[in-house]
């Protein structure tokens, strides 16, 4: 594909802090087969869509905040990284070990995610293969089937809302999300054989991101 961006979602997922000596959190960024309303259409990343993702080297952020620097980081999932993750049956998994004692951000978020004030978890990414359904209509469907990376997580302030609302992203996510969507209806009765030139546009969340 030409011109492939990385694109960010935020969304209501669970992540929680561990109990015990070690300042963990763990949550779930990615979850397969949940449908989400992005506003001009749903989005559902598929089984198999993580099956070969790159996960080399992937940072744990605040609110998407590259400024600051990362309060973990997973390079291959080897041991001495600070963030392990899973993929499995439902998605993509975390399990991150802050530094409380020496980091004060890493304590400020230990505590938020404790005490629920931080609830969501977004992630930034890759696509290298999408279908589309119901292009006609209204309110087609988006099914990602392959993620090729992943490059950050963030625990986030303003996740989503709900399934049926337009989610706390950036003021040119709707936009964003409308032009990809005029993309994909363009793009559709070209010929098949053609290598596929889609532009995936990067919707942003709250923050905007990269």
């Amino acid at each position: 594909m030409g011109n492939k961006q990385y694109e960010q979602r935020s969304y209501a997922f669970e992540v929680r802090a561990g109990e015990g000596d070690k300042s963990i959190i763990t949550g779930r960024p990615i979850v397969i087969g949940s449908r989400t309303d992005l506003g001009y259409f749903d989005e559902v990343i598929e089984p198999g869509a993580l099956d070969r993702t790159k996960l080399s080297d992937v940072r744990f952020l605040v609110n998407h905040d590259l400024s600051r620097i990362p309060l973990a980081r997973s390079r291959s999932n080897r041991e001495e990284s600070t963030m392990q993750l899973t993929v499995d049956e439902k998605g993509l998994a975390i399990c991150v070990e802050l530094d409380t004692e020496n980091n004060p951000e890493a304590k400020a978020l230990y505590s938020a995610v404790k005490r629920g004030d931080i609830s969501g978890m977004s992630f930034l990414f890759l696509v290298d293969g999408e279908k589309w359904e119901d292009l006609e209509s209204d309110h087609p469907t988006r099914r990602i089937t392959d993620i090729s990376e992943v490059l950050e997580v963030s625990a986030v302030t303003f996740p989503a809302y709900g399934a049926t609302e337009i989610h706390a992203r950036s003021r040119d996510a709707p936009e964003d999300a409308k032009n990809l969507l005029d993309a994909a209806r363009r793009e559709k009765g070209t010929d098949p054989d053609r290598e596929k030139e889609l532009e995936l546009i990067k919707l942003k969340a709250l923050y905007g991101g990269m």
